[in-house]
């Protein structure tokens, strides 16, 4: 997360892509994508002959979302709490249509209704990190913030389709409150199941819990089995990491961390956060990092698609306006299983 500015209220960080330790609280929205476009056909005439039967998809129980390798692909945009309009024109931009949209929000803040229903609308599953901002973990351990989570649940369940909720992501990491050298890991864990077990009992079962982590970096993570809940209380792991210089490669950034993930829990893996910076070389990078999604067998990966200008840690991670980039992401889409 070292490469986007804090916008969502409440969080707090390093240098990093989401927050510097610098940076005050914003509201940061984030979304992904990842299904080919479908081709646009005209209205047949009255007397034009019924073409074949569409294949009917088996219906899928609430919150259960596609777990084949590959079929996620996603992009973060700011604003998108606003508009839907950035991420339709990333889509655009690369040939395909979001499937994930992730946007973050801070706790007490209402789920997103109108932006998970104009995702919904366009083929996407709604994704949101909620962060607690200033609330100490331990206070919602003691359920001293349940009214707020079960108003979310109930908001959630109420929508009715999948949605991916993370909490107090990166903990694993030094640089939010709710983290390493902060907040104990058994403080964290009973906060993470706490919030769980509300949601569960106010019936959202449509939820899929991402247990969110930070790409192994020695000396800025910490041991990671000492954040994990319980197989119990995660359904997917999502991992966050960005390639920041010349030297960065789908394996120094993900693969010690999908190793630690495996000894844990067999869970499926997201890559939940990435991008490729132009001082890391973006167009030469960007086939590798689909590469390397797909010969790890994870369900995808998250781009984050926003310029900054803030050194190695805050580098311009679009890929619209650099046409080589936008033709290398294209090539590697193209045996991409994502649909």
């Amino acid at each position: 997360m070292k490469g986007h500015t804090a916008r969502c209220a409440g969080w707090l960080g390093r240098p990093s892509i989401r927050a510097s330790v610098r940076a005050g609280a914003a509201v940061l929205i984030l979304a992904a994508a990842g299904c080919a476009a479908q081709n646009a056909s005209g209205p047949a005439g009255h007397n034009a002959s019924p073409g074949p039967r569409p294949q009917i998809t088996p219906r899928r129980a609430a919150g259960e979302l596609v777990t084949t390798p590959g079929h996620y692909l996603g992009v973060a945009e700011a604003g998108e709490v606003g508009s839907y309009q950035q991420v339709s024109e990333f889509a655009a931009t690369i040939g395909r249509k979001p499937n994930l949209v992730l946007y973050y929000s801070a706790l007490g803040t209402p789920f997103d209704v109108r932006l998970a229903s104009e995702a919904l609308a366009q083929g996407a599953t709604t994704f949101v990190q909620i962060n607690p901002g200033s609330i100490p973990l331990s206070a919602v351990a003691a359920g001293q913030e349940d009214q707020v989570l079960r108003a979310y649940a109930a908001s959630v369940r109420a929508f009715g389709h999948p949605v991916v909720i993370g909490f107090a992501p990166e903990m694993n990491a030094g640089w939010y409150s709710w983290g390493w050298h902060h907040t104990s890991p058994a403080t964290w864990i009973a906060a993470w199941r706490h919030v769980v077990t509300v949601f569960r009992q106010q019936g959202a079962t449509n939820v899929t819990w991402l247990w969110t982590i930070n790409a192994d970096e020695p000396g800025s993570t910490g041991p990671l089995q000492d954040w994990w809940p319980g197989a119990a209380y995660v359904d997917w792991v999502g991992i966050d990491g960005y390639y920041y210089e010349r030297s960065s490669t789908f394996a120094s950034v993900f693969s010690p961390t999908i190793s630690q993930v495996r000894a844990l829990t067999r869970k499926p893996i997201l890559v939940s956060e990435t991008a490729i910076g132009q001082v890391a070389g973006q167009a030469a990078k960007v086939a590798g990092l689909i590469d390397g999604v797909k010969a790890a067998g994870l369900l995808g990966f998250v781009w984050f698609d926003e310029a900054q200008n803030g050194g190695l840690y805050h580098q311009d991670w679009r890929l619209e306006g650099h046409p080589a980039a936008i033709a290398a992401f294209r090539r590697a889409l193209a045996g991409y299983p994502a649909s």
